[in-house]
């Protein structure tokens, strides 16, 4: 009975969780920038160019917990946190790992082992931002690179598709933790150049728009919780426009990408 008392109704938005990763130089960062008063927690040197809030290079993962509590315990006015970048906090992550456990290498522990032994920092990392997202109230953007792997398919022949640059276990736990997975990439077509002995040959026409992807396709893993449409411009106001429900801002934002687009071409 006393949980009958406790049955939630309706919609309760809560700040989101999202990874944002994609390709070297897209501009996965300086999306990021946009969010509301964003802190960055960097794991790599690379916000130089970036006009950022940001905590000290982390150099081990003692320092990103430390950034995490200090978030959590410390009074301040920041509404985002912002981990750049996941690969290398995975280093960090396995750094401590061969620490704790007396290894040169993650490699060392034999297969996967070292891998497994990882989810554990993992997890307590993920445990930091759920505390700042549900006591904080704060949104938490995590970035990562993309990597090529080949997806062995078994209704279909193995192909190749874009993917965190992440061990496949830690990979799998940071995406089931996100409400939202986004892939940024250039908006690229291919354009037939020659035909012989029976075999097309294409070249690949990039125009420079740089765009997120927000559903699983063959090229790449995603998803979404906010019905989102396939792909947008990269650009922050879209992505919060469409979390917040104001369907009609973010279209708005989107058509003046193609006006844009037309004057330019």
């Amino acid at each position: 009975m006393k949980l009958l008392k406790q049955v939630h109704k309706g919609k309760q938005p809560r700040p989101r969780r999202l990874m944002l990763y994609g390709v070297h130089g897209v501009g996965k960062s300086s999306m990021a920038a946009m969010a509301p008063r964003p802190i960055f927690i960097q794991t790599e040197d690379g916000l130089g160019d970036i006009e950022c809030e940001k905590f000290p290079l982390a150099r081990t993962y003692a320092d990103v917990l430390a950034a995490l509590s200090e978030l959590y315990a410390e009074e301040h006015e920041y509404r985002t946190v912002v981990v750049d970048s996941l690969d290398w906090l995975e280093r960090l992550i396995w750094a401590e790992v061969c620490r704790k456990r007396g290894v040169e290498n993650i490699e060392d522990f034999g297969y996967a082992r070292g891998y497994s032994f990882a989810l554990g920092q993992w997890r307590e990392v993920l445990e930091g931002l759920d505390a700042l997202r549900n006591e904080r109230g704060m949104t938490v953007i995590l970035i990562a690179h993309a990597r090529i792997e080949r997806f062995e398919n078994p209704e279909t022949e193995s192909y190749d598709r874009y993917v965190p640059r992440l061990h496949k276990l830690a990979s799998a736990l940071v995406q089931e933790w996100c409400d939202d997975v986004l892939f940024a990439t250039y908006r690229v077509h291919t354009r037939k150049v020659d035909e012989s002995f029976g075999r097309a040959k294409h070249r690949g026409i990039g125009s420079g728009q740089r765009i997120v992807r927000t559903s699983e396709r063959p090229a790449h893993v995603a998803k979404n919780r906010l019905n989102l449409p396939d792909e947008f411009p990269l650009d922050w106001r879209i992505y919060e426009a469409f979390a917040r429900g104001d369907i009609e801002a973010a279209h708005r934002l989107i058509a003046e990408y193609g006006n844009t687009d037309r004057k330019t071409a």
